[in-house]
């Protein structure tokens, strides 16, 4: 039986960090240039953590799905970033910032990595500022703030509503840099297919040539997956289209443990679904809940007549409106977390109150906030995101309230990785969303950006030395070794059953279906029989889908379906490990919600005696059942109690 080590250090909370720095091992300026990484993934994680190591002198090979690293999904993130600089002088502190977001995941993340999280968070911003990252200022030239979900203190920097496209072209231009000086090799347009072990140890990568169809062989010292989540194994979510889990499911197939698998965020501000034939869905962004009220009519009258057209939100009067979030949890208002808030807008909706024409909507209005502060504040603070809704809606949401509703977003789970950061794989590290570590069974808004800066400028160049600094003694590795033989020989030997099938049913036929699936019982609620029911469709669909998908075209050539065939594929896999993981966690904890553990006021009831743990699942064989092994959490800083936010 494998024991999962976290490497913690040991001491003060406040002290591990600076502790482990001052004590790791290092490798000198002549030696890196003998030792060779491989990051996979060009966003934020893998762009900052590719542009520190070419600054450090090692040589890089970073692999970008798409023509360009600007293309990466962190340019989607609209609302902010976090840090506790306490600039507006509210009340924030670093320890602050670590409560909110261990709170805020609901007592199931690691303490000592969510602190550290906490502490580089001011870094960031100071990197980010001398990159020239056009944060908003305030009327005397300081950097300003404003308040997310789950925190009662304004520690959110934003530009306007583009934060994540700013921040990711200041890391593109640091990863540029590294480009033009030769320290840092960057590879366009190819798709991770596995990862090569060589005696034990992650030391190198199968990838495919999107444009030519070409199976290319990479070796190095040490890889760093920073691939994303895998919010779109439910067909319908806010991810970007290309954004897959099938890198970090290659690593865990080829024994990287994966960690709390079921652990997905339902953000509660999205466009509602339109129709039978979308492919995806928007976001609009959580900065909104700092002007708008969230509110359904009080009667359900009320209600049907808005759903048939026969009323106008706007000819609702106040005493008329249901502020459900303010009425609920008055300390927090419209700025609880996000699973709290997904929740309240399901409930809502299931009892009869919900918009629109579908019924599943509820109201973001910012009538109060224009009569308070005036039209052109909320349009110097929103107006890209405004200008979005309408395009996509064709609604003027400053005559007319948005309406929102929950949909798939974020993937606190991913891979296990250690204090480190790296996996149960010596030699492979996991950043960003494409690992478990920091933000339990919720994560707070605003905190995606921290976390894939915090570990690729200012974790991944620390703790990838450590490892490295016992390995300048290995030669490089030649990729006609016989593992790198049998990886590639795998994956073509994939690619060519797929091609091969030849069935009736397409591609995104599949997907659907598993969407439907993953959303009835594996989405915002949970229960036992469903979970069990889930498994055993997402079985019969995985049987059908190599027996009937058809992807046309070959592989020598730019083939979009197979792309999507391939990742279908390792979706109708790690679908069925996400209902498993929710199955054997018979507790409701952030966005995890068994319909059977709810306290009387239909809030998450946690069970910390039983369930108090990370999940780490091990692949045992495509046949066979996965093992799960449990790394306690243990709070030695924070006392653990049932959250609230009233």
């Amino acid at each position: 039986m494998v024991k999962l080590n976290a490497k913690i250090p040991a001491g003060p909370l406040a002290e591990k960090w600076t502790n482990y720095k001052a004590h790791q091992n290092l490798v000198n300026p002549a030696n890196k240039r003998k030792l060779d990484i491989i990051v996979i993934g060009t966003g934020l994680a893998g762009a900052s953590a590719a542009a520190s190591f070419g600054e450090l002198g090692f040589n890089v090979k970073v692999f970008c799905i798409h023509d360009s690293p600007r293309r990466a999904h962190s340019i989607a993130a609209q609302g902010g970033i976090n840090a506790a600089k306490n600039y507006p002088n509210d009340g924030d502190s670093i320890y602050r910032l670590f409560y909110d977001t261990i709170k805020g995941g609901d007592y199931r993340a690691r303490e000592a990595n969510v602190y550290r999280l906490a502490e580089v968070s001011n870094n960031i911003i100071d990197q980010c500022v001398a990159q020239g990252v056009p944060f908003a200022r305030e009327y005397g030239g300081l950097l300003d703030n404003r308040s997310f979900g789950g925190a009662q203190v304004s520690r959110t920097f934003y530009a306007r509503g583009q934060t994540g496209q700013q921040l990711l072209l200041g890391a593109y231009s640091a990863l540029s840099k590294e480009v033009g000086s030769g320290s840092v090799k960057l590879y366009t347009r190819r798709d991770m297919m596995d990862v090569v072990i060589i005696d034990g140890r992650a030391r190198g990568v199968i990838m495919r040539n999107l444009i030519t169809g070409a199976i290319e062989r990479y070796a190095a010292h040490a890889v760093v997956l920073a691939t994303g989540g895998y919010g779109n194994v439910f067909f319908l979510s806010t991810n970007a289209m290309a954004s897959n889990g099938s890198a970090i499911w290659k690593a865990y197939r080829k024994g990287a443990f994966f960690g709390n698998p079921s652990f997905t965020q339902i953000h509660p501000t999205c466009i509602p679904v339109h129709g039978d034939y979308q492919s995806k869905l928007t976001l609009m962004s959580e900065s909104l809940r700092n002007d708008g009220r969230i509110w359904v009519p009080k009667s359900l009258d009320d209600a049907e007549k808005i759903r048939k057209g026969q009323l106008k939100p706007t000819q609702l009067p106040e005493e008329a409106r249901d502020y459900y979030l303010e009425r609920r949890y008055p300390a927090f208002g419209n700025l609880v977390p996000r699973d709290v808030a997904s929740r309240a807008a399901k409930e809502r909706c299931d009892a009869g109150y919900g918009v629109g024409s579908t019924g599943l909507a509820v109201y973001l209005d910012f009538a109060d906030a224009i009569k308070r502060l005036g039209k052109h504040v909320i349009e110097a603070r929103y107006g890209n995101l405004f200008q979005m809704y309408e395009k996509i809606t064709d609604e003027n949401p400053y005559e007319t309230p948005m309406m929102i509703y929950p949909a798939v977003h974020y993937t606190m789970g991913g891979i296990w990785v250690d204090y480190e950061l790296q996996t149960t794989v010596p030699g492979l590290f996991a950043a960003g969303e494409a690992n478990f570590s920091d933000h339990g069974a919720n994560r707070l808004g605003a905190s995606a950006l921290m976390q894939g800066l915090s570990d690729g400028y200012f974790v991944l160049p620390y703790t990838m030395q450590n490892y490295l600094a016992d390995q300048i003694g290995v030669p490089r590795f030649k990729t006609e070794a016989a593992e790198f033989e049998q990886a590639e020989k795998e994956t073509r030997d994939r690619i060519s059953k797929l091609l091969s099938i030849n069935g009736n049913n397409t591609v995104d036929s599949y997907h659907r279906k598993l969407g439907l699936i993953m959303w009835d019982y594996v989405g915002m609620a949970r229960n036992k029989e469903g979970l069990e029911k889930a498994i055993g469709m997402i079985r019969e669909l995985r049987v059908d889908f190599w027996k009937n998908v058809k992807v046309p075209g070959t592989n020598e050539q730019v083939n979009p379906e197979l792309e999507k065939a391939l990742r279908v594929a390792d979706f109708l896999e790690l679908g069925e490990l996400m209902a498993r993981d929710a199955l054997i966690r018979e507790e409701s904890c952030g966005g995890h919600f068994r319909e059977e553990y709810q306290t009387p006021e239909g809030e998450a009831l946690r069970d910390d005696k039983s369930f108090n743990f990370v999940a780490a699942w091990e692949f045992t064989g495509q046949e066979s059942e996965p093992v799960l092994h449990k790394e306690p959490l243990q709070y030695e800083f924070v006392e653990v109690k049932q959250r609230n936010y009233k």
